[in-house]
């Protein structure tokens, strides 16, 4: 088990509608995700703005984005609609640099986990925050699948014997109420994502979103 220093935060990803942001004003989880990739959370600009204005004031919102042109990016997070940037997709480094040159907001970049190089070489971008999902041919996240702790933890173990720096990051696929816990023992992680673990048939489920927070908290 690790020792644990701090809380690990909680991101509710994929919410949709004005009563998923009325479930989590209630709960109060750092985070929660817009998804405006063509997927089946996919929201419109007109819709995040519509749940910006309800969501809590204490709830950061991330704009979640597959290689979407940089100029839509931008244009959310200065109208206010997003605090902080997902990258789920293929962006290069440059595109990154690009990005925190136009913004000044923290810039996450998913990688979905394949091998202990990978997870090394993710480190070297200029990501505020990594985060690590379920790899899964053909598909850019939301798998609702778990991946194998091992690849993180013996990939961390060579960075530091190396004196490389491990940046802070969000754990996401297959969590939910049954899993997370274990998970967050075995790792050092600033975050826990959580969508369809906290899902019934597909909606966002109000008793299951408050169990895996109550999870969370009492680590």
């Amino acid at each position: 088990m690790c020792g644990r220093s701090f809380m690990t935060k909680v991101k509710i990803c994929g919410l949709r509608t004005l009563e998923d942001v009325r479930i989590v004003n209630q709960y109060l989880p750092e985070y929660v995700g817009f998804v405006f990739a063509k997927t089946r959370r996919f929201v419109t600009d007109e819709q995040a703005l519509m749940m910006r204005q309800m969501l809590d004031k204490r709830i950061q919102v991330v704009g979640v984005f597959v290689d979407e042109p940089i100029e839509h990016v931008i244009q959310l997070c200065d109208t206010g609609v997003i605090n902080i940037v997902q990258l789920h997709g293929d962006e290069t480094n440059i595109y990154i640099q690009r990005l925190k040159e136009k913004i000044d907001t923290s810039v996450i970049k998913a990688i979905r986990v394949q091998s202990e190089k990978q997870v090394a070489e993710c480190m070297l971008t200029d990501a505020d925050f990594m985060l690590f999902d379920t790899y899964k041919s053909g598909v850019p996240g939301g798998t609702g699948e778990c991946f194998s702790m091992k690849i993180l933890q013996e990939s961390f173990i060579k960075l530091r014997k190396n004196n490389q720096t491990i940046k802070p990051y969000f754990l996401a696929g297959g969590l939910n109420c049954d899993n997370v816990t274990k998970v967050i023992q075995q790792t050092d992680c600033y975050a826990v994502d959580v969508s369809t673990g906290v899902e019934t048939d597909g909606a966002k489920d109000k008793i299951k979103i408050k169990r895996f927070l109550e999870y969370v908290r009492k680590l």
